[in-house]
């Protein structure tokens, strides 16, 4: 079976974990949400604080290799607390290092920039980032959905049934050989 960690702490955009979570675990994967927190940690949606999801693992505990895919949702709060987290930053990169599907949306490659991961990559994001990534050394298309070798990135919960398909696939391809580091 497939395990999947989503990344996030409390801010993170409601329908870019809820979307996501169960568009996988309807194709069987299991799905963890990994935060630095333990306990519950709250979404936002439209413009308020929204629902609270039980977090599966805690950040410290959980390990890359006990994964085959993380997905980093959005949200303006989230990708901000997870960008100056140390541990989140080396889970980040434990991903690329070992090759496996990364996926974020929105705000979420905030995370990835103060991970170093983006520099070489093509991606996508929600437009006000778009900067910041173009400095952090990737190129930026605003497209739907962007995929790089199992690196997939989407722009706003507009994009969610794209950015979930592309997620699935990748997530069944497994690793991929010539994905940057």
């Amino acid at each position: 079976m497939k395990k999947i960690a989503i990344l996030a702490t409390n801010g993170f955009e409601e329908s870019e974990l809820k979307s996501p979570k169960e568009a996988m675990e309807a194709e069987g994967f299991q799905v963890d949400i990994v935060s630095p927190e333990s306990g519950s940690i709250k979404g936002w949606s439209n413009g308020n604080w929204s629902n609270s999801y039980e977090v599966t693992k805690t950040l410290n505990k959980a390990k890359a290799g006990d994964y085959h895919a993380l997905v980093l949702p959005g949200g303006v709060i989230n990708p901000d607390l997870l960008r100056i987290n140390e541990d989140a930053l080396v889970f980040v990169r434990d991903f690329f290092k070992m090759k496996k599907p990364v996926a974020a949306i929105c705000h979420g490659p905030q995370v990835l920039i103060s991970a170093d991961v983006v520099k070489g990559r093509t991606l996508t994001s929600y437009k006000s980032i778009k900067d910041d990534l173009i400095n952090a050394g990737a190129t930026w298309k605003d497209q739907a959905v962007v995929v790089d070798d199992g690196f997939v990135t989407s722009r706003n919960p507009g994009d969610l049934p794209a950015f979930n398909s592309k997620l699935i696939e990748e997530i069944k391809e497994g690793k991929h050989a010539e994905q940057h580091a």
